[in-house]
């Protein structure tokens, strides 16, 4: 597979991101695309040799459309150039958690995991109370060394703890997320070699399952809101 193609492309869309160069160029949107696709089928096969839930995923169902929402935003560019794509036993739901990557020129690229989303409010307590009550479990994962090497937990947070929780508690600064993810940054660069990317990336998703799996053992029953 041909992944420099796809930040090749990625880039010239940053570059003329307007409706007719997208429109004009279609067939190299159609490859580059298709490249991706073949990346993510390479990676759940290697995911799925750790991790069984998500090998039934088709690439097709686990990507997100380039074009972007302008309606509320000062950014009126109709199209994000970036490929995204988010990897798990449910597909690109947020709940439950996964897989994420981003390929997008610039050195914006990342591996992510855990949950990014902070709006549902059901699934922040669920975690809230997971942490709360299983702290050194959760001790334990963030502070493996290769974890620890690799990862930061980041996410929104409030400014206190919140209501219903101890203040001294020992776990008390998660206790204040609203959402709990990892970033790994990767460089364009680092496109160059696929072979050498997937072997990083799948590496980099072995070493996160810890975190994903406590977080959806805390998830379990959620439910996504109806739409």
């Amino acid at each position: 597979m041909n992944t420099q193609l796809m930040i090749n492309y990625l880039s010239a869309l940053s570059m003329n991101n307007n409706r007719e160069w997208y429109h004009a160029n279609k067939s190299d949107y159609q490859k580059a695309n298709a490249e991706f696709e073949e990346l993510l089928q390479t990676l759940i096969l290697e995911i799925g040799k750790f991790d069984s839930s998500i090998l039934h995923n088709n690439p097709k169902d686990l990507t997100f459309k380039l074009v972007r929402d302008t309606r509320f935003s000062h950014d009126k560019s109709p199209y994000n150039p970036a490929f995204r794509a988010h990897i798990s036993s449910k597909g690109k739901l947020p709940v439950p958690v996964g897989y994420y990557l981003m390929i997008k020129p610039g050195n914006q690229s990342f591996l992510g995991g855990g949950l990014f989303a902070d709006m549902f409010k059901d699934a922040t307590t669920m975690i809230r109370d997971s942490i709360a009550q299983n702290g050194s479990e959760w001790e334990k994962i963030i502070h493996e060394p290769s974890f620890e090497k690799n990862f930061t937990v980041q996410g929104t947070a409030l400014k206190n703890v919140p209501a219903g929780y101890g203040k001294e508690h020992p776990q008390a600064e998660y206790l204040k997320f609203k959402s709990w993810y990892l970033e790994y940054p990767i460089k364009d660069e680092e496109f160059e070699n696929a072979e050498t990317f997937l072997t990083k990336a799948t590496e980099l998703f072995r070493i996160m399952k810890p975190f994903n799996d406590y977080l959806n053992k805390a998830l379990a029953g959620f439910q996504m809101p109806e739409r």
